[in-house]
């Protein structure tokens, strides 16, 4: 893979389209002189955008799309105007090897479908899966996946999920063998359902794989930094993360409202505005912005709607750190190993 990757962006996406898709380029740009961009949408809305900013035009080249896909617009009508939308477009230049990874904050259900269907999975892999990483008390950030992208899985999916998520957090992270853990109603061997317990015991003998099986964890344990890696289905991560996210606004909001109720209490907030500081920061979804759609034969990462210029920058450096470390290679050779071990797996398929 090229050092200096070529990133496709649905620059209509997002909750404030091409302003906030070309500033948080403009950043990522600052941070890493050597990318590249594919800004793909209404050529009439870029180019005011890019003749201010001399060096991303410099660094970018426009490709226009006609059309956007809404939020409103179900995956069947997104992948129906694939060849017209930015969004499609943007996904179609991974496709053809115009750019080395695709990112967009739109539509989350209609990149994925359309990703799915221009990229296809990897051999191996049944489903593509989206991962993300979030903040915990450890030493590192934490990937969890499946958060969204398939309500119902088998064990095999899971521990596709398992050795996906590791191979992210080994590129992302620097860690050499990931703790993996399974996201369930307990940490005894014998809880949850018959698909979790299956993918366990798997787990459990895959010692050649890349990765540290560690059992299983409960949801009050996410951000502890017990784990590096948490799998689960598409369902209940996308429950768990949903109310992490809530949980974090909801502390932020509390303390907020708690220093400014009073006297007192104001100049309470003036002396610990450091560590309230921290706290916000460390909790911002824009620091960890960029999820992945792992299992594709591409790379293609899904940024929140409502992040801003610095979360847009975090999503694409997410795109680039992918794209330069060849993730796509990096997990299939880690399931060829697996299925190398368990040929029953790829015969049940």
């Amino acid at each position: 893979m090229s050092s200096t990757p070529r990133i496709a962006i649905d620059a209509m996406g997002g909750d404030e389209g091409v302003p906030v898709m070309a500033a948080g380029a403009s950043r990522a740009l600052s941070a890493d002189p050597a990318l590249m961009f594919l800004l793909v949408g209404d050529e009439a809305a870029i180019a005011p955008v890019l003749a201010a900013d001399a060096k991303l035009r410099a660094a970018s080249e426009i490709l226009h799309a006609p059309e956007t896909i809404a939020g409103t617009d179900k995956p069947t009508q997104a992948i129906r105007r694939a060849k017209t939308t930015s969004m499609g477009l943007a996904i179609d230049a991974v496709k053809k090897g115009k750019a080395d990874a695709a990112l967009s904050a739109g539509n989350t259900g209609a990149l994925m479908a359309m990703a799915k269907l221009a990229l296809r999975t990897l051999p191996g892999i049944d489903r593509p899966a989206l991962a993300a990483l979030l903040p915990t008390l450890g030493d590192n950030d934490l990937v969890m996946l499946d958060l969204g992208a398939n309500t119902e899985c088998d064990a095999n999916n899971l521990v596709e999920f398992a050795v996906m998520g590791a191979a992210y957090a080994r590129i992302v992270m620097g860690l050499e063998r990931p703790r993996v853990r399974l996201l369930n109603i307990g940490e005894e061997e014998l809880k949850g359902t018959d698909e979790v317990k299956e993918a366990a015991a798997l787990l459990r003998e895959a010692d050649y794989l890349p990765l540290s099986f560690d059992g299983n964890i409960e949801a009050d344990r996410i951000g502890r930094g017990e784990a590096d890696v948490i799998v689960s289905d598409g369902f209940t991560g996308n429950i768990a993360l949903k109310s992490v996210e809530g949980t974090a606004r909801f502390i932020t909001d509390l303390l907020r409202r708690a220093f400014t109720s009073s006297l007192r209490s104001k100049a309470g907030f003036l002396l610990s505005r450091p560590a309230f500081h921290m706290l916000k920061t460390h909790l911002d979804p824009n620091n960890h912005n960029g999820a992945v759609f792992l299992g594709l034969n591409g790379v293609v990462v899904k940024s929140h709607g409502s992040a801003d210029a610095g979360g847009v920058a975090n999503a694409i450096g997410v795109a680039a750190k992918l794209a330069r470390a060849s993730i796509t290679r990096r997990i299939g050779e880690d399931l060829e190993r697996f299925h190398a071990h368990h040929p029953a797996q790829v015969a049940a398929k």
